[in-house]
């Protein structure tokens, strides 16, 4: 198992519960697939370097987890066909 970091940016007008129920559906995508949640750190509304789909804010979500190798790939097909997420990366932390 690998330690990897999720940050993703949601649009700023969405509601709370909304928010975390995009939260929940990455952790169990995670913990469905044999990873584990470490952290999960709300960064708040922050301005976009650049408009995305209109919007010049962004709500940032850090998740640091545990997992395989092929979890990210799974993790980023549904992260692009959600649509309340506009942004979002993976990383392998070392």
């Amino acid at each position: 198992m690998r330690d990897y970091e999720l940050v993703y940016v949601v649009k700023p007008v969405l509601d709370e519960e909304t928010r975390e129920g995009v939260q929940n559906k990455i952790k169990e995508i995670i913990e469905t697939n044999g990873g584990e949640v470490t952290k999960v750190d709300a960064w708040g509304n922050r301005k976009l370097a650049y408009p995305i789909a209109k919007f010049t804010e962004g709500f940032y979500t850090l998740v640091n987890f545990k997992a395989s190798v092929e979890l990210p790939k799974e993790l980023d097909r549904n992260l692009k066909i959600n649509e309340n997420v506009i942004r979002h990366m993976v990383v392998v932390c070392d």
